[in-house]
């Protein structure tokens, strides 16, 4: 599959994957200067790069697990989300879990974009759903005996 990128600053770099089984790919940061983010504190990181995402197909972006796990920096709102006819630049909410503050260098990796499928359904009003075995239970109902 080809996705179109365009580079708005022609110091941005394009994702690029970090092995041959990689789902997703990394995006840099395009800074200035080091950010410094003190514990509890989001920053807005831009990369430069805009995307042609095709139809029926969504661009996910997801922390890259050596941030979230060693430096407590991962997406602010988890998971961000690229419509397919978003047309702006990819920006990357960082936010600080971490007790320590931290820094993000200019074209550090700060993230992972996947491009992934999806269904759009249509939401029917009704006035009664199918019962299951689960029912109403939620919030680790299953796993309880």
């Amino acid at each position: 599959m080809e996705v179109k990128i365009k580079k708005l600053d022609p110091r941005a770099k394009l994702p690029q994957y970090g092995s041959v089984s990689a789902a997703g790919a990394d995006l840099y940061a395009l800074l200035e200067h080091s950010v410094i983010l003190a514990p509890g504190e989001t920053a807005l990181l831009p990369t430069g790069l805009s995307a042609e995402i095709p139809e029926g197909y969504v661009g996910l972006i997801f922390a890259r697990s050596s941030m979230g796990i060693k430096r407590g920096l991962a997406p602010a709102n988890k998971v961000g989300v690229i419509d397919a006819d978003y047309r702006g630049e990819i920006k990357v909410g960082l936010y600080n879990h971490s007790g320590e503050v931290q820094t993000v260098e200019p074209f550090e990796r700060v993230a992972q974009l996947m491009i992934v499928p999806f269904l759009r359904a249509e939401f029917i009003e009704s006035e009664s759903l199918s019962d299951t075995k689960r029912g109403e239970g939620g919030f680790g109902s299953t796993g309880r005996k």
